[in-house]
Protein backbone atom coordinates (compact mmCIF):
# COMPACT_ATOMS: atom_id res chain seq x y z
CA UNK A 1 0.00 0.00 0.00
CA UNK A 2 2.84 2.40 0.83
CA UNK A 3 4.47 1.68 -2.51
CA UNK A 4 1.17 2.36 -4.29
CA UNK A 5 0.79 5.68 -2.53
CA UNK A 6 4.34 6.73 -3.43
CA UNK A 7 3.77 5.77 -7.06
CA UNK A 8 0.52 7.77 -7.15
CA UNK A 9 2.32 10.76 -5.64
CA UNK A 10 5.07 10.61 -8.27
CA UNK A 11 2.50 10.35 -11.05
CA UNK A 12 0.56 13.26 -9.66
CA UNK A 13 3.72 15.36 -9.63
CA UNK A 14 4.30 14.52 -13.28
CA UNK A 15 0.72 15.50 -14.11
CA UNK A 16 1.08 18.81 -12.32
CA UNK A 17 4.41 19.37 -14.01
CA UNK A 18 2.76 19.63 -17.41
CA UNK A 19 0.74 22.63 -16.27
CA UNK A 20 3.17 25.23 -17.60
CA UNK A 21 2.91 24.06 -21.21
CA UNK A 22 -0.82 23.51 -20.92
CA UNK A 23 -1.34 26.99 -19.55
CA UNK A 24 0.35 28.39 -22.65
CA UNK A 25 -1.46 26.10 -25.02
CA UNK A 26 -4.88 25.68 -23.50
CA UNK A 27 -4.91 27.39 -20.16
CA UNK A 28 -5.84 24.20 -18.29
CA UNK A 29 -4.12 22.39 -15.45
CA UNK A 30 -4.54 18.64 -15.28
CA UNK A 31 -4.20 17.84 -11.59
CA UNK A 32 -6.74 15.53 -9.94
CA UNK A 33 -9.92 16.93 -8.45
CA UNK A 34 -9.41 15.44 -5.00
CA UNK A 35 -6.30 17.24 -3.81
CA UNK A 36 -6.54 19.05 -0.50
CA UNK A 37 -6.64 22.83 -0.48
CA UNK A 38 -3.42 24.52 0.42
CA UNK A 39 -2.78 27.52 -1.77
CA UNK A 40 -3.51 28.63 -5.31
CA UNK A 41 0.18 28.65 -6.09
CA UNK A 42 2.89 26.24 -7.14
CA UNK A 43 1.63 26.30 -9.94
CA UNK A 44 -2.07 26.00 -9.13
CA UNK A 45 -1.60 22.24 -9.07
CA UNK A 46 -2.77 21.67 -5.52
CA UNK A 47 -5.72 24.03 -5.29
CA UNK A 48 -7.14 26.03 -8.14
CA UNK A 49 -5.83 23.67 -10.78
CA UNK A 50 -7.61 20.89 -9.17
CA UNK A 51 -8.85 22.13 -10.73
CA UNK A 52 -6.95 22.22 -14.40
CA UNK A 53 -26.95 20.18 -39.01
CA UNK A 54 -28.28 22.99 -40.57
CA UNK A 55 -29.18 26.24 -38.85
CA UNK A 56 -32.64 27.66 -38.41
CA UNK A 57 -32.43 29.20 -41.87
CA UNK A 58 -31.33 25.85 -43.42
CA UNK A 59 -27.80 26.88 -44.27
CA UNK A 60 -25.60 23.99 -45.34
CA UNK A 61 -22.98 23.01 -42.80
CA UNK A 62 -19.58 23.41 -44.41
CA UNK A 63 -16.53 22.33 -42.46
CA UNK A 64 -13.45 24.53 -42.99
CA UNK A 65 -10.45 22.76 -44.50
CA UNK A 66 -8.04 21.42 -41.89
CA UNK A 67 -4.35 22.23 -42.30
CA UNK A 68 -1.81 19.45 -41.68
CA UNK A 69 -1.21 19.18 -37.98
CA UNK A 70 -4.35 21.08 -37.08
CA UNK A 71 -6.32 19.71 -34.16
CA UNK A 72 -10.09 19.39 -34.33
CA UNK A 73 -13.06 19.48 -31.98
CA UNK A 74 -16.26 17.45 -32.44
CA UNK A 75 -18.86 19.34 -34.47
CA UNK A 76 -21.91 20.68 -32.62
CA UNK A 77 -25.01 18.50 -32.75
CA UNK A 78 -27.81 21.07 -32.43
CA UNK A 79 -29.97 22.38 -35.27
CA UNK A 80 -28.44 25.85 -35.31
CA UNK A 81 -25.25 27.17 -36.77
CA UNK A 82 -23.14 29.06 -34.20
CA UNK A 83 -22.00 32.65 -33.88
CA UNK A 84 -19.55 34.13 -31.42
CA UNK A 85 -18.22 37.50 -30.31
CA UNK A 86 -15.58 38.51 -27.75
CA UNK A 87 -16.34 41.40 -25.40
CA UNK A 88 -14.05 43.47 -23.18
CA UNK A 89 -15.86 44.40 -19.97
CA UNK A 90 -14.79 46.76 -17.19
CA UNK A 91 -16.38 46.89 -13.74
CA UNK A 92 -16.01 50.51 -12.67
CA UNK A 93 -17.51 49.71 -9.27
CA UNK A 94 -14.89 47.13 -8.31
CA UNK A 95 -11.14 47.15 -8.03
CA UNK A 96 -9.16 44.14 -9.20
CA UNK A 97 -8.51 41.96 -6.15
CA UNK A 98 -5.14 40.80 -7.47
CA UNK A 99 -3.68 44.05 -8.88
CA UNK A 100 -3.91 47.11 -6.60
CA UNK A 101 -5.15 50.31 -8.19
CA UNK A 102 -6.66 48.65 -11.27
CA UNK A 103 -10.36 48.32 -12.03
CA UNK A 104 -11.60 44.79 -12.60
CA UNK A 105 -11.58 43.90 -16.31
CA UNK A 106 -12.78 40.72 -17.98
CA UNK A 107 -12.71 39.17 -21.42
CA UNK A 108 -15.76 37.07 -22.24
CA UNK A 109 -16.98 35.25 -25.33
CA UNK A 110 -20.64 34.99 -26.29
CA UNK A 111 -21.69 31.87 -28.23
CA UNK A 112 -25.19 31.78 -29.70
CA UNK A 113 -27.41 30.31 -32.43
CA UNK A 114 -26.64 32.23 -35.62
CA UNK A 115 -27.73 32.77 -39.17
CA UNK A 116 -25.98 33.71 -42.44
CA UNK A 117 -22.76 32.31 -40.99
CA UNK A 118 -21.15 31.74 -44.39
CA UNK A 119 -20.60 35.49 -44.60
CA UNK A 120 -18.60 35.61 -41.37
CA UNK A 121 -15.16 34.13 -40.60
CA UNK A 122 -14.77 30.99 -38.53
CA UNK A 123 -13.43 31.88 -35.11
CA UNK A 124 -10.18 30.66 -33.61
CA UNK A 125 -10.13 29.56 -30.01
CA UNK A 126 -9.87 32.63 -27.76
CA UNK A 127 -6.39 31.58 -26.68
CA UNK A 128 -3.11 33.47 -26.58
CA UNK A 129 -1.15 30.72 -28.32
CA UNK A 130 -2.46 29.02 -31.47
CA UNK A 131 0.61 26.98 -32.49
CA UNK A 132 2.05 24.23 -30.31
CA UNK A 133 5.46 22.52 -30.48
CA UNK A 134 5.98 20.70 -33.75
CA UNK A 135 3.80 23.16 -35.64
CA UNK A 136 0.55 21.65 -34.38
CA UNK A 137 -2.20 24.26 -34.41
CA UNK A 138 -5.24 24.54 -32.18
CA UNK A 139 -8.68 23.95 -33.69
CA UNK A 140 -10.82 26.36 -35.60
CA UNK A 141 -14.15 26.54 -33.76
CA UNK A 142 -17.65 26.08 -35.14
CA UNK A 143 -18.39 29.70 -34.24
CA UNK A 144 -18.54 32.49 -36.80
CA UNK A 145 -17.32 35.85 -35.55
CA UNK A 146 -20.06 38.48 -35.42
CA UNK A 147 -22.71 36.48 -37.30
CA UNK A 148 -26.31 37.64 -36.74
CA UNK A 149 -28.31 35.96 -34.01
CA UNK A 150 -30.93 33.47 -35.20
CA UNK A 151 -34.17 34.95 -33.88
CA UNK A 152 -36.77 32.28 -34.66
CA UNK A 153 -36.63 30.94 -31.09
CA UNK A 154 -37.15 34.36 -29.49
CA UNK A 155 -35.36 35.17 -26.22
CA UNK A 156 -32.41 32.90 -25.51
CA UNK A 157 -31.79 31.24 -22.14
CA UNK A 158 -28.33 32.16 -20.85
CA UNK A 159 -25.58 29.87 -19.59
CA UNK A 160 -22.38 31.08 -17.92
CA UNK A 161 -19.20 29.00 -18.12
CA UNK A 162 -16.31 29.24 -15.65
CA UNK A 163 -13.08 27.36 -16.52
CA UNK A 164 -10.73 25.39 -14.30
CA UNK A 165 -7.88 26.83 -12.27
CA UNK A 166 -5.45 28.69 -14.53
CA UNK A 167 -7.80 27.67 -17.31
CA UNK A 168 -9.03 30.16 -19.85
CA UNK A 169 -12.45 30.48 -21.40
CA UNK A 170 -11.43 28.36 -24.41
CA UNK A 171 -11.06 25.09 -22.50
CA UNK A 172 -14.70 23.98 -22.67
CA UNK A 173 -15.42 24.89 -26.29
CA UNK A 174 -16.60 21.43 -27.40
CA UNK A 175 -19.43 21.59 -24.88
CA UNK A 176 -20.01 25.34 -25.13
CA UNK A 177 -20.49 25.52 -28.90
CA UNK A 178 -22.79 22.49 -28.78
CA UNK A 179 -25.05 24.19 -26.24
CA UNK A 180 -25.11 27.28 -28.46
CA UNK A 181 -26.17 25.10 -31.40
CA UNK A 182 -29.08 23.90 -29.25
CA UNK A 183 -30.37 27.45 -28.77
CA UNK A 184 -28.53 28.77 -25.72
CA UNK A 185 -26.58 31.99 -25.33
CA UNK A 186 -23.41 30.75 -23.61
CA UNK A 187 -21.04 33.24 -22.02
CA UNK A 188 -17.52 31.98 -21.28
CA UNK A 189 -15.54 34.00 -18.75
CA UNK A 190 -11.83 34.62 -18.33
CA UNK A 191 -11.20 35.36 -14.66
CA UNK A 192 -8.35 37.80 -15.15
CA UNK A 193 -5.15 37.24 -13.15
CA UNK A 194 -6.14 33.79 -11.92
CA UNK A 195 -6.03 32.67 -15.56
CA UNK A 196 -2.63 32.03 -17.10
CA UNK A 197 -2.87 34.61 -19.91
CA UNK A 198 -5.75 36.82 -21.06
CA UNK A 199 -5.40 38.83 -24.27
CA UNK A 200 -7.23 42.16 -24.32
CA UNK A 201 -7.85 44.40 -27.36
CA UNK A 202 -4.69 46.00 -28.67
CA UNK A 203 -2.63 42.93 -27.81
CA UNK A 204 -2.36 43.64 -24.07
CA UNK A 205 -1.67 40.47 -22.09
CA UNK A 206 -2.71 40.03 -18.47
CA UNK A 207 -1.06 37.04 -16.81
CA UNK A 208 -1.59 35.31 -13.49
CA UNK A 209 -0.89 37.71 -10.62
CA UNK A 210 -1.91 35.59 -7.66
CA UNK A 211 0.26 36.20 -4.60
CA UNK A 212 1.85 33.21 -2.84
CA UNK A 213 -0.56 31.64 -0.39
CA UNK A 214 -3.73 32.57 -2.29
CA UNK A 215 -6.55 30.26 -1.19
CA UNK A 216 -8.93 28.59 -3.58
CA UNK A 217 -11.86 29.87 -1.52
CA UNK A 218 -10.70 33.43 -2.32
CA UNK A 219 -10.53 32.62 -6.03
CA UNK A 220 -14.06 31.25 -5.86
CA UNK A 221 -15.36 34.41 -4.18
CA UNK A 222 -13.84 36.54 -6.94
CA UNK A 223 -15.27 34.28 -9.63
CA UNK A 224 -18.72 34.59 -8.05
CA UNK A 225 -18.41 38.38 -8.16
CA UNK A 226 -17.25 38.18 -11.80
CA UNK A 227 -20.30 36.11 -12.69
CA UNK A 228 -22.64 38.60 -11.00
CA UNK A 229 -21.03 41.43 -12.97
CA UNK A 230 -21.32 39.57 -16.27
CA UNK A 231 -25.05 39.01 -15.71
CA UNK A 232 -25.41 42.74 -15.08
CA UNK A 233 -23.70 43.44 -18.40
CA UNK A 234 -26.06 41.08 -20.19
CA UNK A 235 -28.93 43.05 -18.66
CA UNK A 236 -27.36 46.20 -20.10
CA UNK A 237 -27.29 44.60 -23.56
CA UNK A 238 -30.96 43.66 -23.18
CA UNK A 239 -31.69 47.34 -22.45
CA UNK A 240 -30.03 48.37 -25.70
CA UNK A 241 -26.63 49.38 -24.33
CA UNK A 242 -23.22 48.19 -25.48
CA UNK A 243 -20.96 47.42 -22.48
CA UNK A 244 -17.87 46.62 -24.57
CA UNK A 245 -15.10 49.01 -23.51
CA UNK A 246 -14.08 49.68 -27.12
CA UNK A 247 -17.75 49.77 -28.24
CA UNK A 248 -17.23 46.89 -30.63
CA UNK A 249 -20.39 46.47 -32.73
CA UNK A 250 -22.62 43.77 -31.29
CA UNK A 251 -24.00 41.02 -33.53
CA UNK A 252 -27.28 41.94 -35.19
CA UNK A 253 -30.22 40.74 -33.11
CA UNK A 254 -28.28 40.25 -29.88
CA UNK A 255 -30.10 42.99 -27.96
CA UNK A 256 -33.48 41.47 -28.77
CA UNK A 257 -32.29 37.92 -27.97
CA UNK A 258 -30.71 38.47 -24.55
CA UNK A 259 -32.78 37.81 -21.46
CA UNK A 260 -31.71 37.47 -17.85
CA UNK A 261 -34.92 35.71 -16.82
CA UNK A 262 -33.58 32.19 -17.44
CA UNK A 263 -29.94 31.71 -16.42
CA UNK A 264 -27.87 28.64 -15.70
CA UNK A 265 -24.20 28.24 -14.87
CA UNK A 266 -21.72 25.42 -15.32
CA UNK A 267 -17.99 24.99 -15.00
CA UNK A 268 -15.22 22.42 -14.90
CA UNK A 269 -12.80 21.78 -12.06
CA UNK A 270 -12.37 25.01 -10.04
CA UNK A 271 -14.97 26.57 -12.34
CA UNK A 272 -17.41 23.84 -11.35
CA UNK A 273 -16.51 24.40 -7.72
CA UNK A 274 -17.39 28.09 -8.19
CA UNK A 275 -20.95 27.52 -9.40
CA UNK A 276 -22.59 27.17 -5.97
CA UNK A 277 -20.86 30.34 -4.73
CA UNK A 278 -22.05 32.23 -7.81
CA UNK A 279 -25.60 31.00 -7.21
CA UNK A 280 -25.45 32.28 -3.64
CA UNK A 281 -24.09 35.62 -4.88
CA UNK A 282 -26.78 36.05 -7.54
CA UNK A 283 -30.32 34.71 -7.22
CA UNK A 284 -30.83 35.19 -10.97
CA UNK A 285 -28.88 31.97 -11.60
CA UNK A 286 -31.66 29.39 -11.70
CA UNK A 287 -29.67 26.16 -11.99
CA UNK A 288 -26.07 24.98 -11.77
CA UNK A 289 -23.86 22.14 -12.99
CA UNK A 290 -20.51 21.24 -11.42
CA UNK A 291 -18.24 19.20 -13.70
CA UNK A 292 -15.84 17.43 -11.34
CA UNK A 293 -14.91 20.49 -9.28
CA UNK A 294 -14.04 20.41 -5.58
CA UNK A 295 -15.64 23.14 -3.48
CA UNK A 296 -13.92 25.54 -1.12
CA UNK A 297 -15.23 28.20 1.24
CA UNK A 298 -18.70 29.03 2.45
CA UNK A 299 -20.82 27.69 -0.40
CA UNK A 300 -20.54 24.04 0.64
CA UNK A 301 -22.04 24.93 4.03
CA UNK A 302 -24.93 27.12 2.81
CA UNK A 303 -28.45 26.08 1.91
CA UNK A 304 -29.18 26.15 -1.82
CA UNK A 305 -32.77 25.71 -2.94
CA UNK A 306 -32.27 25.76 -6.73
CA UNK A 307 -31.55 22.79 -9.03
CA UNK A 308 -27.95 21.61 -8.97
CA UNK A 309 -26.16 18.73 -10.68
CA UNK A 310 -22.85 17.15 -9.72
CA UNK A 311 -21.11 15.28 -12.54
CA UNK A 312 -17.96 13.47 -11.48
CA UNK A 313 -15.08 11.51 -12.91
CA UNK A 314 -14.58 7.82 -12.08
CA UNK A 315 -12.69 8.31 -8.81
CA UNK A 316 -14.19 11.57 -7.55
CA UNK A 317 -17.58 11.71 -5.91
CA UNK A 318 -19.29 12.82 -2.73
CA UNK A 319 -18.23 9.51 -1.21
CA UNK A 320 -14.58 10.54 -1.63
CA UNK A 321 -14.82 14.35 -1.52
CA UNK A 322 -16.06 15.78 1.82
CA UNK A 323 -16.88 19.13 0.15
CA UNK A 324 -19.37 17.37 -2.13
CA UNK A 325 -20.86 15.49 0.81
CA UNK A 326 -21.35 18.73 2.74
CA UNK A 327 -22.87 20.49 -0.26
CA UNK A 328 -25.20 17.55 -0.93
CA UNK A 329 -26.74 17.88 2.52
CA UNK A 330 -27.41 21.58 1.86
CA UNK A 331 -29.07 21.11 -1.55
CA UNK A 332 -32.84 21.57 -1.17
CA UNK A 333 -33.85 21.99 -4.81
CA UNK A 334 -33.66 19.15 -7.30
CA UNK A 335 -30.25 17.52 -6.87
CA UNK A 336 -28.43 15.02 -9.03
CA UNK A 337 -25.12 13.25 -8.47
CA UNK A 338 -23.84 11.53 -11.61
CA UNK A 339 -20.61 9.66 -12.21
CA UNK A 340 -19.06 9.13 -15.66
CA UNK A 341 -17.46 5.69 -15.66
CA UNK A 342 -13.96 5.44 -17.07
CA UNK A 343 -13.38 9.19 -17.02
CA UNK A 344 -10.55 11.25 -15.54
CA UNK A 345 -10.49 14.82 -14.30
CA UNK A 346 -9.58 16.20 -17.73
CA UNK A 347 -12.45 14.32 -19.34
CA UNK A 348 -14.55 17.42 -18.61
CA UNK A 349 -12.53 19.87 -20.74
CA UNK A 350 -11.31 19.90 -24.33
CA UNK A 351 -8.07 18.20 -23.30
CA UNK A 352 -9.96 14.92 -23.60
CA UNK A 353 -10.03 15.15 -27.41
CA UNK A 354 -6.95 17.31 -27.98
CA UNK A 355 -4.35 15.33 -25.99
CA UNK A 356 -4.83 12.07 -27.94
CA UNK A 357 -4.51 13.87 -31.29
CA UNK A 358 -1.03 15.22 -30.54
CA UNK A 359 0.39 13.99 -27.22
CA UNK A 360 3.94 15.06 -28.10
CA UNK A 361 2.83 18.66 -28.68
CA UNK A 362 1.50 18.76 -25.12
CA UNK A 363 4.40 16.82 -23.63
CA UNK A 364 2.03 14.07 -22.48
CA UNK A 365 3.20 10.48 -21.88
CA UNK A 366 0.71 7.59 -22.13
CA UNK A 367 0.83 7.15 -18.35
CA UNK A 368 0.02 10.80 -17.70
CA UNK A 369 -2.67 10.82 -20.37
CA UNK A 370 -4.49 7.90 -18.79
CA UNK A 371 -4.27 9.57 -15.38
CA UNK A 372 -5.76 12.75 -16.83
CA UNK A 373 -8.36 11.25 -19.17
CA UNK A 374 -9.18 7.80 -17.87
CA UNK A 375 -10.15 5.05 -20.28
CA UNK A 376 -13.42 6.31 -21.76
CA UNK A 377 -13.43 7.11 -25.47
CA UNK A 378 -13.10 10.93 -25.67
CA UNK A 379 -15.79 11.40 -28.30
CA UNK A 380 -18.19 9.25 -26.32
CA UNK A 381 -17.37 11.23 -23.19
CA UNK A 382 -18.25 14.47 -24.95
CA UNK A 383 -21.46 12.99 -26.35
CA UNK A 384 -22.58 11.89 -22.88
CA UNK A 385 -21.78 15.24 -21.27
CA UNK A 386 -23.49 17.21 -24.02
CA UNK A 387 -26.60 15.08 -23.64
CA UNK A 388 -26.91 15.24 -19.85
CA UNK A 389 -25.92 18.88 -19.40
CA UNK A 390 -28.38 19.95 -22.10
CA UNK A 391 -31.13 17.77 -20.60
CA UNK A 392 -30.59 19.36 -17.18
CA UNK A 393 -30.72 22.93 -18.43
CA UNK A 394 -33.57 22.17 -20.85
CA UNK A 395 -35.60 20.97 -17.88
CA UNK A 396 -34.89 23.86 -15.56
CA UNK A 397 -34.58 26.79 -17.98
CA UNK A 398 -36.98 25.68 -20.73
CA UNK A 399 -39.33 23.43 -18.73
CA UNK A 400 -38.69 20.51 -21.11
CA UNK A 401 -38.66 17.39 -18.98
CA UNK A 402 -36.49 14.45 -20.01
CA UNK A 403 -36.78 10.96 -18.52
CA UNK A 404 -33.00 10.79 -18.94
CA UNK A 405 -32.65 12.54 -15.59
CA UNK A 406 -34.92 10.10 -13.76
CA UNK A 407 -32.39 7.30 -13.47
CA UNK A 408 -29.96 5.02 -15.31
CA UNK A 409 -30.40 4.72 -19.07
CA UNK A 410 -29.59 1.73 -21.26
CA UNK A 411 -28.50 4.22 -23.92
CA UNK A 412 -25.87 5.71 -21.57
CA UNK A 413 -24.61 2.86 -19.38
CA UNK A 414 -21.48 4.92 -18.60
CA UNK A 415 -23.52 7.18 -16.30
CA UNK A 416 -24.11 6.07 -12.71
CA UNK A 417 -26.70 7.81 -10.53
CA UNK A 418 -25.25 8.09 -7.03
CA UNK A 419 -28.11 7.85 -4.57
Amino acid sequence: MKHARRRHSRLRTRVAGTTGLLTLALGAGIAPATAAEKTAHAPMAAAAALDAAASADTEAAVEPPQAPGQLTLPAPTGRHRVGTVDLHLRDSSRMDPWVPGQQRELMVSLWYPATHTSQYPAALLPNSQQVLPGGVTLPTTAGHTGAPVARKDGKLPVLLYSPGGRGNRATGTALVQDLASRGYLVVTIDHTHDTGDVVFPGGRHEVSMLPPGTKSRDLIDVRAADSHFVINQLAEIARGHNPDVEHKPLPHGLTQAVSTKHIGMFGASLGGGSVAAAMHADSRIDAGVNLDGQLFGRSEHQRLDRPYMLFSSEHHNRNTDPSWARLWENLHGERLDLKLRGSGHNSFVDNQVLFPQAPAAFGITPEVMQQALGTIDPNRSIEVQRTYVAAFFDKHLRHQHSSLLDGPSRHYPEVDFIR
